[in-house]
């Protein structure tokens, strides 16, 4: 058994934009009429969907609006959004992220984005960043009802990438998550898909705990090694 895709979460791995969620969250909640809190955005939202960080911001203080309520302030929330990337002449991404993604088509692995962002924000990036055409499936937080740590959106990638290749026959154990927030981690594994921690947001130790493998930046990450890990682990 060996690895067949790479599974790629995207705020916080391919392009650094958590900085741009708080601020549009945080002017979100005051159009609102509610006062964010220091550390909430980090504590409630990192490595969540859109959906489930706004429903969990409301009930906090005591407010419990309609899905399509919610459904509006995230529209509101992605236009924002896409509105800011498009002023952006380079968008911010993390070091070692092409270098990782070459490695991984040199590797003939299939590579998929299992995300809670909405499915508009993650095209329009990969668009710009020029990855669009390697990543083949994309699960975005238009897809499921359910957010990280849930193993949903790990699940279905793999589904899809079986549909889209039927002769793959992939396991999750055959693919290889790439995570940095601990409700990403929890995810991954919760799928029975092996994850790497990249200390982009938290620091390594912490990833090192939660994470089967856990590097500092992509560019650290050997594929060959993990390769001859999952080779050892089939005899």
């Amino acid at each position: 058994m060996g690895i067949k895709a790479v599974l790629f979460d995207f705020n916080g791995v391919i392009i650094n934009d958590e900085s741009i969620h708080e601020q549009l969250i945080s002017h979100l909640m005051v159009e609102e009429n509610m006062r964010p809190q220091p550390g909430e955005y980090r504590k409630i939202c990192l490595g969540r969907s859109d959906r489930a960080c706004i429903k969990d911001l409301f009930a906090n203080r005591g407010r419990f609006p309609t899905e399509e309520y919610i459904a509006k302030l995230i529209a509101r929330k992605s236009q924002a959004y896409r509105e800011q990337l498009e002023q952006m002449t380079k968008l911010p991404t993390f070091p070692g992220l092409e270098d990782f993604i070459y490695k991984v088509r040199v590797a003939q692995l299939k590579m998929a984005v299992v995300s809670g962002a909405i499915r508009a924000e993650v095209e329009l990036v990969l668009q710009r960043l020029k990855l669009a055409p390697y990543f083949t499936v994309i699960v975005a937080g238009d897809d499921i009802t359910t957010s990280k740590p849930q193993p949903d959106g790990y699940l279905l990638a793999v589904d899809r990438l079986n549909q889209k290749y039927p002769d793959l026959h992939l396991t999750p154990r055959e693919c290889v998550a790439i995570e940095d927030t601990p409700a990403g981690l929890a995810a991954a594994k919760a799928a029975g898909i092996p994850v790497v921690g990249v200390a982009n947001t938290y620091p390594f130790h912490m990833m090192q705990r939660q994470a089967n493998w856990a590097v500092d930046y992509l560019w650290d990450l050997d594929l060959d090694r993990i390769q001859q890990t999952y080779a050892a682990g089939s005899k």
